[in-house]
């Protein structure tokens, strides 16, 4: 996606996603923000958030806060329009029919798989990116995004979207800074959420105004006060848009781990959201 402000705090009994920035291509390829010493990156005994045991945990964790539940592969089929100016939101990730991602995301799919059932809605998507509307789209591309859900290639290739936009990225940085699993989901959260752009809000944003104050590991810094300050900034950030006023996801979640000192994020974990109980064996 090319906006860096999604999504809202859930308000009671409605489910909950967010709009991410499209980064670029390849992006996985480099840390986002490039020029980090890679030699002091997470250490080998800790596994990171790329551990699979581990990324299972992000996917709840961040499900917790975007759909009020665990079961994150249970979002494959949620579409809604959640009214933020961005067209429909759907997915594990809050993929967006105006911010780019979701154009992308059914091109693969398109690739992978000619002739599926979203694939005559291209055109649409292509006319409405950049903006809310529905035109092409309407009436009938939420149900059929909910049939392609059933389909394991369209599953396939909304996990590979995400992981090569948002979590591999997210991932790199983390582990190029020095942080250890529970850094590596605090840059994954906030790249879900805002995006990674050029603006004070957007990840990038949040990573050089934490940088102000404190220093990852990676530069000689102390891990605990760098995510200290990044949360700080985080929180400043949300703070900003007025639908990113419910911080709970970084208050109540996030700082929990962090000051128990879970940085490897080792469960058990318990948290909140929104006011709502979680837990992980």
């Amino acid at each position: 996606m090319v906006h860096p402000n999604p999504g809202t705090a859930r308000p009671a009994g409605a489910s909950r996603r967010t709009v991410l920035a499209l980064l670029g291509a390849g992006a996985v390829a480099v840390p986002l923000l490039g020029a980090v010493p890679q030699a002091t990156a997470a250490p080998a005994a800790a596994p990171g958030l790329d551990d699979p045991a581990k990324k299972e945990i992000a996917m709840k964790l961040v499900s917790s806060a975007e759909n009020s539940s665990l079961d994150w592969k249970a979002q494959y089929k949620y579409i809604e329009d959640i009214g933020d100016g961005r067209g429909y939101t759907a997915g594990i990730i809050g993929f967006c029919s105006g911010t780019g991602d979701m154009l992308d995301l059914v091109q693969l799919y398109t690739d992978r798989k000619p002739g599926n059932v979203l694939a005559r809605y291209l055109p649409a998507l292509r006319r409405v990116n950049g903006s809310d509307s529905h035109s092409g789209l309407d009436p009938d591309f939420p149900k059929d995004w909910r049939t392609a859900a059933k389909d394991s290639a369209f599953q396939q290739a909304q996990n590979d979207e995400r992981d090569r936009v948002y979590f591999d990225p997210a991932v790199a940085q983390g582990k190029a800074d020095g942080l250890r699993a529970l850094g590596q989901f605090a840059y994954y959260d906030a790249i879900v959420m805002h995006g990674d752009g050029d603006d004070p809000t957007s990840f990038r944003g949040i990573r050089k105004r934490a940088l102000r104050s404190a220093q990852p590991p990676a530069r000689g810094g102390d891990e605990v006060a760098y995510l200290n300050a990044f949360l700080d900034a985080r929180v400043w950030a949300m703070k900003q848009e007025e639908a990113h006023s419910d911080t709970s996801r970084v208050d109540t979640a996030q700082r929990v781990f962090l000051r128990k000192g879970n940085l490897d994020l080792k469960p058990p974990l318990d948290w909140k959201v929104y006011g709502d109980s979680y837990h992980i064996g």
